[in-house]
């Protein structure tokens, strides 16, 4: 086990990655933790409507031809953006 690295010669096939960033206060954590899960929400809500709106276009019988593709082609679109995102590639 390597106790003591030198920066001026790292290790062969390593890179050295320096930052200098400011303590994060607890007050600041908790602001920017329930902003990050209101907008999740915010985003998850607006994702649904968008798809419960497609869902119901796609069921109605007084929609026309056009718009119950553009309802398939937005589901098929989130589909495969929430696969793409679950298999990462």
């Amino acid at each position: 086990m390597i106790d003591k690295v030198d920066l001026n010669a790292p290790p062969e096939n390593h890179t050295v990655k320096v930052s200098v960033q400011p303590d994060e206060k607890s007050g600041d954590i908790w602001v920017r933790n329930i902003k990050d899960l209101v907008l999740f929400f915010v985003a998850i809500a607006f994702v649904g409507v968008i798809l419960w709106i497609c869902l119901e276009a796609i069921r109605s019988g007084s929609s026309s031809q056009d718009e119950k593709r553009w309802a398939q082609s937005v589901l098929s679109a989130a589909t495969g953006g929430i696969v793409g995102y679950l298999v990462r590639k």
